[in-house]
């Protein structure tokens, strides 16, 4: 059983790790010069919150997503 305690400090260690990955990705990408404006949207869950979900769904009991 996976307790509160345990997704949140799952959400972080997910969340410090996406903020390091995404400046690293930042740093190594080219530039687009096309003059075309690029949308650069949000989602409704943020990176780190779709990665705890996914982790705590691996470490429960449960066969499929659809009944998680």
């Amino acid at each position: 059983m996976i307790t509160v305690g345990k997704v949140i400090e799952l959400f972080c260690i997910a969340d410090d790790f996406r903020q390091e990955y995404s400046s690293e990705v930042q740093k190594h990408q080219l530039e687009i010069k096309d003059g075309k404006k690029r949308r650069n949207r949000l989602c409704q869950l943020s990176d780190s919150e779709i990665v705890a979900i996914l982790v705590c769904f691996h470490f429960g009991t449960f066969h499929n997503f659809k009944h998680y």
